[in-house]
């Protein structure tokens, strides 16, 4: 079964996360110190990651932001649990490059479910028997998306996008010319409803235009139709 690793200080907290996680089978690794659970990704290259931010040492969004420079680490999913609820809180989160942002007090049926749908997005508890699928790749002028390599190249030069940036840019391309709103996105990109916090999405496609934008043109693919969401151009 999937390893998750809890960094949670509040040893309540982490108990109650620790026995949801566990009665649905996932096999759980804790710790209560963020350099402890930097170092714990590091080794043990846990399936996802719950992660506190008021931590000791190191807080959490220290620990997302050197999760995601390390190449080995930065493409295992990363949900806060957090008892900061502002939006500003939140957007940092995700532009540390969180995946999924939790309010303290939680439904710990929630946060399963929320495990569950990370999982699932990421193909990390699909069994394929062994059969490798067939490689896909959309080129679009000089952008190339490898879908089976979770690769981003522009003219030849791979690109260093997040996994959740790779799924959302990914998803619109293959549907160009198609409107999409927010909590659209949320839905098919993220893996469940997310409401009242379709800023995730803009969040994302502003890191994604920013690390296309060396390519003159390529940034503006994903357009923004105001009042509604965003769309991948139809023609390139």
């Amino acid at each position: 079964m999937p390893k998750i690793l809890v960094v949670e200080d509040e040893k309540n907290i982490l108990e109650l996360v620790r026995f949801n996680l566990e009665r649905e089978g996932f096999q759980v690794i804790a710790t209560l110190d963020g350099a402890c659970g930097l170092d714990l990704a590091r080794e043990e290259k846990p399936d996802l990651i719950i992660l506190d931010v008021m931590l000791p040492g190191m807080n959490g969004l220290e620990v997302c932001r050197e999760l995601q420079q390390d190449t080995a680490t930065r493409f295992i999913p990363v949900i806060i649990l957090s008892a900061r609820a502002e939006e500003l809180d939140r957007v940092l989160g995700l532009e540390m490059g969180a995946d999924d942002y939790i309010v303290k007090p939680f439904s710990p049926r929630e946060l399963v479910a929320r495990v569950k749908a990370r999982l699932r997005r990421s193909g990390r508890t699909e069994d394929r028997g062994g059969e490798k699928l067939p490689e896909k790749i959309l080129e679009i002028g000089r952008l190339v998306i490898d879908e089976e390599k979770y690769a981003v190249y522009l003219g030849g030069v791979k690109q260093d996008l997040t996994q959740k940036e790779f799924e959302l840019l990914f998803f619109l391309a293959r549907n160009r010319g198609k409107v999409f709103t927010r909590e659209q996105m949320l839905e098919q990109v993220w893996g469940y409803d997310y409401p009242g916090d379709s800023r995730t999405v803009d969040v994302h496609v502003r890191h994604i235009r920013q690390k296309l934008e060396s390519e003159p043109g390529v940034s503006e693919l994903i357009e923004t139709v105001r009042g509604v969401g965003y769309r991948f151009k139809e023609e390139s």
